[in-house]
């Protein structure tokens, strides 16, 4: 089971919400963040990132089930959704959801290659991990740190498959079963391009080569992870409520 023993998050409720609260939690020490689940209210509350930290720590990481104690209730509780400042790579939100012990939930774990596997071994080739996590549906209890296969007969021509992934009867699998998780690949020798021939003059071969275009990516800023954050939290519980 996912969870850190001993462990218990005291938590405390925030009178308000926006980005302005938001930087005074974090300028005190804590995180802001959000608690909902268990078709009960969304409550706006602050956590010591020490104790964060811990947790994510943890051989189960984000998938740890921990008590929660907030404003007199004490009720389990996960970690369902971070955001991180960009330089430095704090904490600057956190959504959390109360757990029922007894109710299926979604989760995504990690992939575990073990062993040698014999087309590396004698064939030569490489083991390629095409897949490094899964999403299962399991009760809290089920939850296992990790996914371990053994990839000792992996040989050129076989591909292990999300359906080969040990299971044990208790988690059941949302990613499509016949998605390739590993299989054996060779070695691509890198290409070498020709040079151009001598003497060749003219626009084409004295032009600069296209600068390269940096896609920029969905990295939030601290004031925008605040604002989405802080959004309508209780709207957001429910569209995860209803899943």
């Amino acid at each position: 089971m996912a969870t850190a023993e001993a462990t218990t998050v005291e938590a405390k409720v925030r009178d308000s919400r926006g980005k302005n609260e938001a930087r005074r939690t974090r300028r005190s020490g804590s995180v802001p963040g959000v608690l909902y689940g268990a078709r009960k209210e969304a409550v706006a509350i602050s956590v010591d990132p020490k104790q964060i930290s811990r947790i994510l720590r943890s051989e189960s990481g984000h998938n740890t089930i921990f008590d929660l104690s907030v404003g007199g209730e004490r009720t389990k509780a996960m970690i369902v959704d971070m955001q991180f400042e960009p330089v430095r790579g704090a904490v600057l939100h956190l959504d959390l959801k109360r757990i029922a012990m007894d109710e299926k939930i979604r989760v995504r774990i990690p992939i575990h290659l073990t062993g040698e596997a014999e087309g590396v071994k004698t064939q030569g080739g490489i083991l390629d991990q095409v897949l490094r996590e899964v999403e299962i549906e399991c009760l809290p209890a089920d939850i296992p740190p990790h996914i371990s296969v053994d990839v000792t007969d992996l040989v050129f021509g076989k591909v292990l498959r999300v359906a080969d992934l040990p299971h044990g009867g208790k988690l059941h699998f949302i990613t499509d079963e016949n998605q390739t998780v590993a299989h054996i690949t060779t070695v691509k020798e890198e290409e070498v391009a020709a040079p151009a021939a001598e003497g060749v003059v003219g626009a084409e071969a004295a032009a600069p080569a296209e600068p390269e275009v940096i896609k920029k990516g969905k990295q939030e800023t601290a004031e925008e992870g605040e604002a989405a954050a802080e959004a309508a939290p209780a709207a957001k519980a429910e569209k995860k409520e209803k899943k």
